[in-house]
């Protein structure tokens, strides 16, 4: 689910926190390396200055993909986390050290465990306050927790909540009839934040660094409102917003770097503009004429401008790693498994890399779900014809359909069809599924729609829905398998191939619930388990690969999800 690759495939989700992102330029060729996590609990504000860092100047921002919602409970994007970090406070956070993502207390510390590993219970930083002036209380932690329930107004944020916290299979959020009573979460006096949990929760806080723990105060909850103006508690604020277009943000007066151990505001604003094309304004950014020297695009770098970033432009390159995989899904409640081994059989791997504008330095083509970087990562023999490579079989996939008697069988999908990268992958596939005796229906619609579209899994379309791509919440396969191929990952809008069985849920359930040091050596027979379910087709594992403009220093890879570290950036002059 996130908007930091390609625009033709779209969007990924979730969070991610990468230990190898590099925080300069490099040929990106190099393979993908296990992912490590650690804590710093005794980490403080301010954050240790970056080297060289000034103040002042806009930065402008492109991407060709468009955030949705900058709802804090509705968040779940890679580049809208990443825009986030910026707003919002969370009781935890990560920063980025030497390469290496590193837990800090942000909001709270990071949290003591009961002896049954079943409650939580977090301390709050005191006199941190919102954009007004007004301070932040523990009510509005546990509030905002409660807030991310009500799953029929925020369908698209984490639903971990809904399977750890107590209660959290029956409560339906704030807005209903008895809903400030959550067994899940309790306050104690003014400083004391208590989540309350029915199985347990080792990586509560890591989890505690999304947005949807960021406090909201009920009396200024706007509820579908509220993502056009969320009230910030980090670093910048909204200026101006128009949404699906641009987005203006200027400093936060009443943001206290003494309290903040991850952040800085080193520059006056940030232009978000979105919907331009990426090869377009990538190009521009190299350029770096006027106001391009002071830009970036967070989108992958094509790879029609990779002679430039690997030669004389070789410097605006920032490279860094990503645990993230991006697939194109099948939905086996439409689409029956003979006819999914068919569509493997036929699909155009090498055609799409290519359209899609893919390089060494931006992707490692995939076989596997979880991708390279997720510790107890296996690169099992890949299965057929999911291999990642190739340019199709259509005599085989043919035939395929013929025995099945499902020759004609119609696939449909969406599309971006303001971009021509978009549709030049769209034609590609159709161009290699026609061949095979499929039926093709594929839908465009606007870039401001596409997210909208394939997040709505009742929609008339039986490929391609959301999430498109996936990147670890945090390193283990916990935040992969449970997430996307559980029953309950229909009803939370994560899952990849909409398959509901119990067996699988049990088989999962049976791993996520080992210690951790045993788990990890079990989710790869899983992940081989689904890809032999045919649920999706894999596509590439990623890398970061961005460009910026010549007066932008500071540029780093950001852990969540192979994003820039926009609050580390600085402008040179």
């Amino acid at each position: 689910m996130a908007a930091t690759a390609v625009v033709a495939l779209g969007l990924t989700g979730c969070g991610s926190p990468s230990s190898n992102n590099g925080n300069k330029p490099d040929s990106g060729n190099g393979a993908i390396t296990t992912q490590t996590s650690s804590i710093d609990a005794a980490a403080k504000g301010p954050a240790a200055a970056v080297p060289g860092a000034k103040n002042g100047g806009v930065l402008t921002v492109y991407s060709a993909s468009t955030p949705n919602t900058f709802d804090p409970t509705d968040t779940y994007y890679s580049d809208s986390l990443a825009i986030g970090r910026l707003l919002y406070r969370t009781p935890t956070q990560f920063v980025v050290r030497d390469g290496k993502s590193v837990l800090v207390p942000d909001l709270t510390d990071v949290g003591s465990v009961s002896d049954d590993k079943l409650t939580w219970t977090f301390k709050m930083q005191p006199g941190i306050k919102y954009q007004d002036g007004s301070e932040i209380k523990v009510e509005d932690l546990a509030y905002a927790i409660k807030r991310s329930f009500a799953r029929d107004l925020y369908p698209n944020g984490p639903a971990y909540q809904m399977q750890y916290f107590k209660g959290g299979d029956t409560y339906k959020g704030p807005y209903v009839a008895g809903g400030d009573k959550f067994d899940g979460v309790e306050t104690q006096g003014t400083d004391t934040l208590v989540i309350h949990l029915t199985r347990a929760f080792a990586d509560l806080p890591f989890f505690m660094t999304f947005p949807l723990f960021s406090p909201i105060p009920q009396a200024k909850d706007t509820k579908a409102d509220y993502k056009n103006k969320p009230i910030s508690s980090g670093p910048y604020e909204f200026d101006t917003y128009t949404p699906g277009v641009e987005l203006k943000l200027k400093k936060n007066p009443n943001w206290d770097a003494n309290t903040d151990a991850a952040r800085h505001n080193y520059v006056d604003g940030y232009d978000f503009k979105w919907g331009g094309e990426d090869v377009k304004t990538q190009q521009q950014v190299l350029n770096s004429n006027g106001p391009d020297a002071s830009a970036l695009n967070y989108a992958d770098v094509d790879s029609t401008l990779v002679p430039q970033v690997t030669g004389d432009k070789k410097a605006q390159l920032v490279s860094g790693e990503s645990p993230c995989t991006y697939v194109w899904q099948m939905d086996t409640t439409k689409i029956p498994l003979e006819v999914r081994k068919a569509i493997a059989k036929a699909w155009p791997y090498d055609q799409t890399w290519k359209a899609a504008g893919v390089s060494d330095l931006i992707g490692q083509k995939a076989s596997t779900f979880m991708p390279p970087g997720v510790p107890g990562y296996q690169a099992y023999p890949a299965v057929t014809d999911l291999s990642g490579t190739g340019t199709g079989d259509a005599a085989g996939a043919k035939a395929l359909l013929e025995a099945a008697g499902k020759t004609g069988f119609e696939v449909s999908w969406y599309y971006d069809n303001t971009k021509p990268i978009s549709q030049q992958v769209s034609q590609v596939r159709a161009d290699a599924l026609t061949a095979a005796g499929f039926k093709v229906k594929a839908i465009g619609v606007t870039t401001a729609d596409l997210r909208t579209k394939i997040s709505d899994y009742s929609a008339p379309v039986n490929m391609a829905q959301g999430p498109r791509g996936w990147c670890s919440d945090w390193p283990s396969g916990g935040s992969w398998l449970p997430v996307m191929f559980q029953s309950h990952s229909v009803a939370d809008q994560t899952s990849w191939g909409m398959q509901q069985d119990k067996t699988v849920d049990a088989q999962i359930d049976a791993v996520a619930n080992m210690p951790a040091d045993q788990a990890v050596s079990k989710w790869a027979g899983l992940d081989q388990a689904m890809m032999e379910k045919y649920l999706a087709i894999p596509f590439y594992y990623t890398k970061m690969g961005i460009v910026v403009g010549t007066n932008v220093g500071g540029a780093q890879g950001d852990p969540g999800a192979g994003m820039p570290a926009f609050y580390d950036i600085y402008l040179k002059s």
